[in-house]
Order: C-alpha cells, then structure tokens, then sequence
C-alpha cells in the first residue's frame, strides 16, 4: 500500500512541476522572468519556513553548521538562482513543454557529473539508457513546425534550457553532500532557497531593479499566476516527491517525475494553442523511456 501511495504522490510530483511551469511561463512572459524567479523564491520560502514550523515547532533551521551552509548554499545559487532563472528564460522563449523536455537532462548531466567527479560507475546500460534520451531530445527539437518564432530565440531558448537543466543536477549533487549524515531534508530545502532568495535581490540592489520588480506585482494576473506557481513547484512539487521518495522505489519515483513533458503535450495545446506534431509526441515518449531507463537500470 505505501508503495502505491508513493507512486501517487510520485505522479502528483509530475503534475505539480506541469502545471507550475504553465504558470511561470504566463507570469514570466507579463513581467520578465528575472523578476518572476525573485518574487517566487520569497514565496517558496515563506511557505517552506511555514510548513518548517508547523512540523518542528521552528521557523528556521537550528544547529545548522557552516559545513551545511556551504553546501546547500552553493546549491542554491547554482541550482535555483543560476539554473531556474535560465529556464524561466527558456519558459519566455520556447514555452514550457520544450522547456521541460530540456529538463529531462538533468539526470543526463547528473550521472556525467558523478561519473567525472565523485567516481561512481558508468556502464554500459546507462549509456545506452543515456544515448536513448538524447536521441529523443533530438526528435523533438528538429520537429518544430515551420512557424515556430525566429530561430534565434527558439536557440537561446532551447540553451537556456540546457543551463537550466545543468545547474538543477549540479545543485543536486551539491546538496546530496549537505545531507549527509542524514540531515533532514526540509532543511536543507529552506537553506537553499534561502541564500539564492539573498543571491538574486543583491543582483537585483546591485542593478537598481528591485523598485521595477515590486511595481510588477501591480499586474495581478503575473502576481496570481507566479504565486500559484511558487505553490505548486518548490512548495508542494517537492513536497510530494520526497513523500514518493520514501514511500516507493527511488528509481519508479523518478521516472513518474519524469512525466511533465508527457503532460505539457495537451496543456500547451489547450493554454498556449500551441501545434504539436506527431514527431514531437513521438520524441518525447522516446525521452522519458530513456530517462526511465536511467533511473531503472
């Protein structure tokens, strides 16, 4: 029973960050996604720091030494200050079903970066399981229809979603060397948000945007939608995929979280009206099979 409440909360995971991307894509292309990923990362803290207290009694994390403050620190502004505001950027150019694909890179790079740098073993199933995600990745993006905007944008677009999905693994990595010893989870999530929440509003004192970031909350449909977004992606969207974590396999978790690209094929058609080719839902199940592959091996 845990196991099929794992897998629910696993597909509920995939649905949040489907659903969450729409959102930030329609509150990033009102307000510019700079903005977006600031204003989020406030939301996302609040209501992490809320859950924090609910649970433990503390807003904030005690006993936390300078060894988890480095890690999960550097995570943070690799993963979610560097990482998320390049695909807030890819969701502006591209929208985000190809965003979400490029994100299907993330346990690609992953296992390359712990292949190079932590020594875990690279076989050959894993390879091919790796080979077979790429081919699929390929499928999609040579698809596009003959109208899709310049080609210009669709590249920046489609690159900064291959930074995107770059920083989330590296951020990974970084913060799966926070908890060890098994520190708990929550708290390192808050720490991570935390000093990226730090990192982009010094970015933004620095370049004198912060008066232009508070004036887009006047917009309220970009306020709605990037707050319903914060909800739903680093609130209850990780919530829920570290409850599929602990409740099932590890590796049929992953792969059920894998799915947003599946979902993104009829929610941007239905909310972007957005033309999507045979190739392009061919080559996105191709891609999740092939990251199936990476987490199942």
């Amino acid at each position: 029973m845990n196991n099929l409440f794992g897998e629910i909360a696993a597909l509920g995971t995939a649905l949040c960050w489907s659903i969450g991307s729409v959102f930030f894509t329609i509150s990033s292309r009102r307000i510019g996604h700079h903005a977006v990923n600031r204003l989020r990362l406030v939301v996302g803290l609040i209501l992490l720091s809320i859950t924090h207290y609910a649970i433990t009694g503390q807003l904030i994390p005690q006993e936390v030494t300078s060894y988890h403050w480095f890690w999960f620190g550097f995570s943070g502004i690799v993963g979610f200050a560097i990482g998320d505001t390049m695909l807030f950027k890819s969701f502006v150019l591209i929208g985000p079903r190809l965003s979400m694909l490029m994100m299907s890179l993330v346990p690609v790079f992953g296992t390359l970066i712990a292949w190079l740098f932590l020594h875990e073993v690279l076989d050959l199933t894993t390879i091919l399981a790796i080979i077979i995600t790429l081919i699929g990745i390929t499928w999609v993006i040579l698809s596009r229809s003959k109208d899709t905007r310049k080609k210009r944008h669709y590249t920046i677009g489609l690159l900064c979603g291959v930074g995107g999905a770059f920083g989330q693994a590296l951020g990974l990595i970084l913060s799966k060397q926070g908890l060890a010893n098994n520190f708990p989870a929550l708290d390192g999530n808050i720490i991570r948000i935390f000093i990226a929440a730090i990192t982009v509003w010094l970015f933004s004192l620095f370049h004198g945007t912060i008066p232009t970031t508070f004036r887009a909350l006047k917009d309220q449909k970009a306020a709605l939608t990037m707050s319903t977004g914060a909800l739903l992606g680093p609130f209850l969207g990780v919530w829920l995929s570290l409850i599929a974590v602990q409740l099932t396999y590890v590796g049929i978790a992953s792969t059920l979280m894998a799915l947003p690209p599946v979902f993104l094929i009829p929610l941007s058609y239905l909310v972007f009206k957005e033309k999507i080719t045979l190739a392009a839902i061919l080559g996105t199940i191709v891609t999740v099979i092939g990251v199936a592959l990476i987490f199942l091996l």
